[in-house]
């Protein structure tokens, strides 16, 4: 088992070194048939599963009674802005105890470390154990194909636990694992008040669509973040105290992240508990950006013709993201809004959590703890979003998230990175949950 952290490196380097841009549609094809290379050098079974966007690679192989399921993605971020990137975003570059480069946590490194850990098993007892693999190229533009491939292939991937892509520890150090995701719809608000940009002295009589565009926005929500369109929390499910109890058992960790994300306070000055709640049993509503008129140096006197605005709605169970454009239209309408036009971006991701009581998540738990030294802190579900709930309808089995990030990784951002010690660390958890779960 010594020296895997070099194996690690370098595989990691090969996999970041593919640009695999599922927004620009970037060498997915390569990405995938390298994925499809490193699964079949552990003696995996591995294929291209075309017709659902770009390739899915599934795998499968080893010998039990029992299977478990991993899902992970081979696409990346833009990484732009490039100026903001200190090194090449695809070179893997090593500096202060940590691997930097566009996908090391998300989620290429997430992947090596469950090969890695698949190679540590197999070295230490002589076998690979039943596993599948399901790692799809578009889980960045929001998984639009994945759900149809799972209704399809649910027979082929039947397991009885799926490791979901990611994890990591907390703004503490403390190894954390989950159960479930939020859902989400992405969405664009438009308005468009002239057929081009006229003199700003016109603002006397024509209306302006910033001013539009903001009346929109700000009607979405009160200033604590609770939505405010009608009937947007009827299908809120309701906590169970299993729920309500692991959420109280989060150790409160909003002073850690306050300072670590550099904010003044978070909404409604929520702790602890209320935290926990709202950050993670909660819908919100997020607006990802405003463009509109001029926005270089200096003043430019122009009134837009044009104003729009990026926004996200995340989800809890069971609510529905095909069911949040219409009733953000409906909002937008009574208010006298007529001219916002409501965009849907992306097809939606239903909300998914795990039963909390399942043996595999205290076994998962259980794992991590011996790997650590530590005890891990549970979530029924993380703040962020992916494609889930498709897994937990079709194939009937629980899925948990662990692995080797944490809350500074830069995910999404320039200087993505993991740090070493967390990558060793989280590879052992994996190794110890493959230990538990398939009882050697």
């Amino acid at each position: 088992m010594k020296g895997f952290l070099e194996e690690a490196k370098a595989l990691l380097a090969e996999l970041i070194a593919l640009p695999t841009v599922s927004a620009e549609g970037r060498a997915l094809r390569e990405g995938a048939e390298k994925v499809a290379e490193v699964l079949r050098g552990l003696g995996l079974s591995a294929s291209l599963h075309e017709g659902y966007g770009p390739p899915v690679v599934y795998a499968e192989g080893g010998v039990g009674e029992r299977t478990l399921l991993f899902y992970n993605h081979y696409d990346v971020q833009p990484p732009d802005p490039l100026d903001l990137w200190e090194t090449d975003p695809f070179t893997l570059v090593e500096r202060d105890g940590a691997w930097y480069g566009r996908g090391a946590h998300d989620d290429k490194g997430e992947l090596v470390a469950r090969v890695v850990a698949l190679r540590l098993f197999r070295e230490k007892h002589g076998f690979l154990p039943r596993v599948k693999f399901v790692v799809e190229g578009e889980e960045e533009v929001g998984s639009p194909h994945l759900a149809d491939y799972v209704a399809d292939k649910r027979d082929l991937l039947q397991a009885e636990a799926i490791l979901w892509e990611a994890g990591g520890v907390d703004a503490k150090g403390r190894p954390y694992l989950y159960a479930g995701l939020k859902g989400i719809v992405a969405l664009e608000l438009r308005v468009r008040t002239a057929a081009f940009d006229l003199h700003s002295s016109y603002g006397a009589v024509v209306e302006n669509p910033i001013y539009r565009l903001s009346l929109a926005l700000a009607s979405l929500r009160d200033e604590e973040g609770r939505v405010l369109i009608p009937g947007f929390y009827d299908r809120v499910r309701p906590l169970t105290p299993p729920e309500v109890e692991v959420l109280a058992s989060i150790p409160d960790e909003s002073e850690a992240l306050k300072e670590a994300f550099g904010v003044r306070d978070f909404l409604g000055g929520a702790r602890n508990l209320e935290f926990h709640q709202r950050l993670y049993a909660e819908p919100c509503v997020n607006f990802n950006g405003f463009h509109s008129g001029y926005g270089g140096p200096g003043s430019k006197t122009v009134l837009p013709a044009e104003a729009v605005a990026k926004l996200d709605f995340r989800l809890v169970p069971d609510q529905d993201p095909e069911e949040i454009p219409g009733l953000l239209k409906v909002h937008l309408e009574a208010r006298g809004l007529h001219d916002v036009e409501v965009v849907v971006l992306e097809k939606g991701e239903r909300p998914a959590r795990s039963d909390l009581a399942h043996p595999f998540v205290g076994l998962a738990k259980a794992a991590l703890e011996e790997a650590f030294g530590e005890k891990a802190v549970l979530y029924p579900n993380m703040a962020g979003s992916g494609p889930m709930h498709p897994f937990l309808h079709h194939l009937k089995a629980p899925a948990v998230g662990l692995g080797v990030g944490y809350p500074g990784s830069r995910v999404h951002s320039p200087n993505e990175h993991i740090r070493i010690r967390d990558f060793e660390r989280g590879t052992l958890a994996i190794l110890r949950l493959l230990e538990r779960f398939f009882g050697v």
